[in-house]
């Protein structure tokens, strides 16, 4: 008798295959992305060190009122990116989360790239 597995448990699976192959180096840190229902998040980590070197979200003062549709993916990219680049960190290793690289996902990345981030 097979159980169905619910859509985060196969996510958190993708995610931790996934992981075995990305680490982010004081050099060239993982920029880490979380999709919420209502809100998207996104961290530039030095896995190294285990910090949090920059983070960006929906919830952030600049970006209060926007939701974590397309449109707020693409604000949080372009606003992890500037504070990325105002620390002086340039290339970053992406991570999906485990999320399909489709929608809010892609949004964020694109405008992360445009803003001048190269991944």
């Amino acid at each position: 008798m097979s159980q169905k597995l619910s859509k985060n448990v196969i996510r958190l699976k993708r995610h931790k295959r996934q992981r075995s192959n990305i680490f982010g180096t004081p050099e060239r840190p993982r920029l880490n992305v979380f999709r919420s229902l209502k809100n998207v998040y996104a961290q530039v980590i030095d896995d190294s060190t285990g910090t949090t070197l920059v983070s960006a979200s929906t919830q952030d003062k600049e970006l209060k009122g926007t939701d974590g549709n397309s449109e707020g993916a693409k604000a949080v990219g372009e606003l992890v990116a500037k504070r990325a680049l105002d620390k002086g960190i340039e290339t970053v290793v992406f991570d999906r989360g485990g999320y399909i690289y489709h929608g809010r996902i892609k949004a964020l990345a694109d405008a992360a790239r445009e803003a001048g981030l190269k991944f």
